[in-house]
């Protein structure tokens, strides 16, 4: 701990300190309750996310041993764009999941089979999952990392600069009162010499 100036500017400074650190404690405490909560919302995207992609590769699976047809779906999908946006959570911006625009597939349908359609249709809803879940991962990164600083300013609050400011403020204010005390000391013992000196002046006339 730096060594305080035992003055009633430094007083001042430390309890507006304190006062400071107090006031803006319970914002931080808030923060890292909405983080949490935004962490847990983005995990469990992931986890339905991740569901669904696995339920639709099953379902997939069956239906091509149905047809027995193997056919390379890939080759007719290209994407376009990837739209992307940007959301706030507790002061942090990050990415969010829009959309894909594929290109329009290009398909001889004399040379394909009849379900060439709905099979691209669902590989490119599984693309938009795949895309969706890495984007959710971001999310879950950026929150994380601002959890973790969150948390370590909570603990330097706790722990450092509001009980520093709480010891400042009770040295000072115990150095003042010694020094009060001391004056009024002074001032007995200034005031009784001058009675002793004044009796002595009226003794000696």
């Amino acid at each position: 701990m730096a060594k305080v100036r035992l003055t009633k500017n430094e007083l001042k400074k430390q309890k507006d300190n304190l006062k400071r650190f107090t006031r803006y404690l319970p914002t931080l405490e808030l923060k890292k309750k909405q983080l949490l909560v935004e962490i847990r919302n983005i995990q469990h995207e992931i986890e339905k996310l991740d569901a669904e992609t696995l339920r639709v590769e099953q379902e997939i699976t069956r239906w091509v041993d149905v047809f027995a047809e193997e056919i390379d779906l890939s080759e007719f999908i290209q994407v376009k764009e990837v739209i992307t946006g940007e959301d706030n959570i507790a002061g942090i911006e990050i990415p969010t999941f829009e959309n894909i625009i594929f290109e329009e597939p290009d398909i001889d349908y004399f040379n394909t089979p009849l379900w060439i359609d709905t099979g691209i249709e669902v590989a490119c809803e599984q693309i938009k999952r795949q895309k969706a879940r890495e984007i959710a991962q971001r999310q879950e990164v950026i929150l994380q990392e601002e959890l973790r600083t969150t948390i370590q300013r909570i603990k330097l609050f706790e722990e450092v600069k509001i009980p520093e400011a709480k010891e400042n403020i009770r040295v000072i204010q115990i150095f003042m009162g010694d020094q009060q005390t001391a004056e009024v000391v002074r001032g007995k013992i200034a005031k009784t010499k001058i009675v002793k000196k004044k009796m002595m002046e009226g003794t000696s006339a």
